[in-house]
């Protein structure tokens, strides 16, 4: 299977078909017997295939790894409960007091609490660096790095940073590297090929498509994998076998929606430049987007999200907002519907203001997650909106 469309629909599935089903089916068994011991100790002890316990391996949950794992050029990927369990397993995983974590300031707003609150209680020494700003992010490398947390584009702000250049100067430290590809998808972006050593998403996005199956995924190098599986083993934050399912169920429509979402996104982003309310636009497919050199070298499509500020500020965000009527006001995205929010309320709910400046991160920005709806109507809708 040379096409990711392809991989998309079959990669991960066959070997947990049961019954002459064409479905993997939902395996909601907790545990898994068997009639001898011998078989038993095997399969615990690793040296025979099978499962023993939900929290640790599934069938569901495997197939759904399997796919995750073809589709980012892998050696191997766990699933887990959401996709800031992914990122904060990963990172307790890889760092212990005394380490180094380098990375940018304008994570989304979780991983952010782990940099800023979390991960320093820990002994652990984080430096932030400004996103676009790739010469103090090699410096900071420079100066020791354990692990160099990437999120490429980022949210909500869509800044790019140059994969495969970082990761160079971070493994020239002997660190490793793991990039949040959740806005990307492997459709758009393959990390591990520009040579990072993990992958995280919130597969609950554009992986699972339809806001109905909360999970996340870690894919990479299989020794760095099977160290964050066994401490996901202890924490818990496993993926359960039915938001597998769903997972897996949406991913194989995955290409199809990425391609629509790529193209509406780049002709809304357009609109918006173009209109006199609206003071910028963030989308790193546009020609005078500081990222898009960047972007046009290490992606293929440059995705379904797009944010945007207002002259007026937030009392015309305010005003604009619930006058749309094909988008809902969430937090939430990648949806096959249209998704609108501000950073308050979605991306970044859980900093205070004050920290959400820090990140360079405006107040009345408006984060736009597009849909598979036709760009004319989310067009003559944004129109009304603004009008």
């Amino acid at each position: 299977m040379d096409h990711l469309d392809t991989r998309a629909v079959w990669a991960g599935e066959q070997a947990e078909l049961a019954h002459r089903g064409t479905q993997v089916p939902v395996q909601h068994s907790i545990a898994f017997g068997y009639e001898g011991v011998d078989d038993w100790l095997a399969v615990a002890l690793g040296d025979a295939p099978g499962d023993i316990y939900s929290r640790n391996t599934n069938p569901t949950v495997r197939a759904f790894e399997r796919k995750v794992a073809d589709l980012e050029g892998a050696e191997h990927a766990i699933g887990f409960a959401s996709g800031m369990a992914a990122v904060s397993n990963a990172l307790l995983t890889l760092l212990a007091p005394g380490t180094r974590v380098v990375s940018v300031k304008d994570t989304y707003g979780g991983t952010n609490q782990l940099f800023i609150d979390i991960l320093p209680r820990q002994q652990i020494d984080v430096d932030l660096r400004d996103t676009t700003d790739h010469e103090a992010i090699e410096q900071a490398i420079a100066r020791g790095c354990d692990v160099l947390y990437l999120e490429t584009p980022t949210n909500p702000t869509l800044k790019v940073v140059d994969i495969a250049s970082l990761t160079a100067a971070a493994h020239e430290r002997g660190a490793v590297v793991i990039v949040d590809n959740t806005f990307a998808t492997p459709i758009n972006q393959q990390p591990l090929a520009l040579g990072a050593d993990l992958v995280v998403h919130s597969a609950s996005k554009f992986l699972g498509g339809h806001a109905d199956a909360l999970g996340g995924a870690l894919a990479g190098r299989r020794d760095l994998v099977e160290r964050v599986y066994h401490f996901r083993e202890i924490t818990g934050a496993a993926l359960g076998p039915r938001d597998a399912y769903m997972l897996l169920r949406g991913m194989k429509t995955l290409a199809l929606r990425i391609e629509r979402q790529n193209a509406s996104a780049l002709r809304i982003a357009a609109w918006l430049a173009a209109h006199s309310g609206v003071e910028d636009v963030f989308y790193p497919g546009l020609a005078s987007d500081p990222g898009h050199a960047i972007a046009a070298r290490q992606m293929t499509g440059f995705g379904g999200m797009l944010s945007f500020s207002l002259h007026g500020g937030f009392d015309a965000v305010r005003a604009m907002l619930p006058r749309l009527r094909l988008a809902h006001r969430a937090a939430n995205l990648g949806a096959v519907e249209t998704i609108v929010g501000i950073p308050a309320t979605t991306s970044h709910v859980e900093c205070t203001a004050e920290e959400r400046a820090a990140m360079g991160i405006p107040e009345a920005l408006v984060r736009l997650s597009v849909g598979i709806e036709h760009a004319d109507d989310l067009i003559a809708d944004l129109a009304q909106a603004l009008a």
